[in-house]
């Protein structure tokens, strides 16, 4: 026993708030504004523009859906949308589904 000494409890010192913790802070910030304008910012702006298209939607438009199908807009309903394919082919399709519309003459 004399060989090992007795370990007693001491007191730890007070965590002072280091420098790598405020660092830390000033590169979270930022991280978070550069994440706002490369990802948040064009997500919300592209959903304004299909909104947009959507709302200004008339009969006669040439438009493209989701899937690729190519038609003319015959009817308009509240959530759905009448379109002519040509062939005296018509598909009732939701207004969401319809990503673009194209100038006019564009189907013949």
């Amino acid at each position: 026993m004399f060989l090992i000494s007795s370990a007693y409890a001491q007191t730890a010192a007070p965590a002072a708030a280091s420098a790598s913790d405020n660092s830390f802070l000033f590169m979270l910030i930022p991280m978070f504004a550069i994440m706002y304008f490369l990802v948040i910012r064009p997500q919300q702006k592209r959903a304004k523009e299909q909104k947009e298209l959507i709302a200004g939607l008339a009969k006669g438009d040439e438009i493209v859906t989701t899937g690729g199908v190519i038609g003319r807009i015959s009817k308009l309903g509240e959530s759905y949308v009448h379109i002519e394919t040509g062939g005296n082919v018509e598909l009732q399709i939701q207004r969401s589904a319809i990503v673009q519309v194209l100038p006019k003459g564009t189907l013949k």
